[in-house]
């Protein structure tokens, strides 16, 4: 594989940390910036916002783009934006950082995908794109839990600073060693690829997408929380939580990955019916620890590895879109993150009991149950 994509999955990385990372912050950006921790939290979603409007925009506005300069434009702004968040004391100019950075980080994935894929050498264009998502999970693993021990120790603006130095060799080879060609634009048709997004099985894949991914935020972005005022755990013990929730992500992914082709199969359908329950048993044990950490993993390796493979799917079902087939499946992934802890801020806030966030997460796993387990047509053995 080509040292270049590995740089681009470094890159990645950077930025998988930084999404995920403000879950581990929460405490200590509510306590210095004087928010509630409802508020601080809801910096998942901002981030979320920005994958949303993001990664479609920035996808139709760099298809024509000249590789390196889109790659480095969008990684220079990114770290930009991570010096602003580190040293403002405003929580509106924070929030707009995580807003902006997200834009930028969907605009670079859009263009660094189709980059690796046409660098890898014939046969391994899959083993490319695993690069990059092993970049996203394995920030799970170790970037967040990295960002928590910082936020504990140094505080929370010492993350960061972390992710704008961890993208500074990137973007160093950015410059020196991405492609400077642009597409051809008679191989980009946004007409024809909008048409195809609007097919059945494509809408109903990603909304299937978008309920997963909100369940699993809604609990994710209050998981520190969740441990300190619950299950009563030390501030240094989120790091572990986290990392153990990586650890299930990864795993989860790498499951899926192996064993996935895009088809909505009897493996996935009996994942997509056994989160609910495992949400359920989480909400009504999380208060002792070690249920807590086992199920904080359990259900990140199940949440992680279905929304891998409804990716998978999207991507399956859409192959008359490679420009926006992609970045409308990181819409309705993105769209889940924004609206899952959202909707458990509603409920936590008046009540104050974070294991409400918990039994939201549920519910939203719930509600697609039904259809999934209807639609036996689409299921092979």
């Amino acid at each position: 594989m080509p040292l270049f994509v590995h740089v681009l999955g470094l890159a990645v990385f950077a930025q998988g940390t930084s999404e995920f990372m403000a879950s581990g912050l929460v405490p200590g950006i509510a306590g210095e910036l004087s928010v509630p921790v409802g508020a601080a939290a809801a910096l998942t979603s901002a981030y979320a916002v920005g994958m949303i409007v993001g990664a479609p925009a920035m996808a139709v506005l760099s298809a024509r783009w000249p590789r390196r300069r889109a790659l480095a434009g969008f990684l220079t702004a990114f770290v930009v934006v991570h010096v602003i968040g580190a040293v403002t004391t405003s929580f509106p100019l924070l929030f707009g950082t995580r807003v902006v950075a997200a834009v930028v980080n969907a605009g670079f994935l859009a263009v660094a995908m189709p980059v690796a894929v046409a660098l890898a050498p014939q046969g391994k264009q899959a083993r490319a794109t695993a690069v990059l998502l092993a970049g996203i999970t394995l920030s799970c693993v170790a970037g967040v839990p990295a960002g928590a021990v910082l936020g504990e120790f140094a505080g929370w603006r010492s993350a960061f600073w972390a992710v704008a130095a961890l993208c500074l060799p990137a973007l160093v080879l950015v410059f020196r060693s991405a492609p400077a060609d642009a597409a051809d634009p008679q191989e980009v048709s946004i007409r024809r690829e909008a048409r195809e997004l609007r097919r059945p099985p494509v809408r109903q894949t990603m909304v299937l997408a978008a309920l997963v991914n909100g369940a699993t935020f809604a609990t994710f972005a209050f998981l520190a929380v969740i441990a300190t005022d619950v299950a009563h755990l030390s501030a240094g013990a989120v790091s572990g939580l986290l990392a153990a929730f990586g650890v299930g992500a990864f795993l989860g992914v790498t499951v899926a990955g192996r064993t996935g082709d895009g088809e909505l199969r009897r493996g996935l359908v009996l994942a997509l019916a056994v989160l609910p329950v495992g949400w359920a048993v989480l909400a009504a044990t999380g208060a002792q620890p070690v249920a807590l950490f086992v199920l904080t993993t359990v259900q990140g390796g199940l949440s992680f590895g279905c929304g891998s493979a409804l990716v998978a799917r999207v991507m399956h079902v859409t192959p008359g879109a490679p420009t926006l087939g992609g970045s409308f499946a990181t819409v309705a992934l993105n769209a889940g993150a924004f609206l899952g802890p959202v909707l458990a801020g509603f409920v936590t806030g008046p009540t104050g009991d974070y294991r409400h966030a918990i039994w939201i997460s549920a519910a939203i796993a719930l509600v697609p149950l039904p259809v999934v387990l209807r639609r036996k047509v689409l299921i092979r053995p």
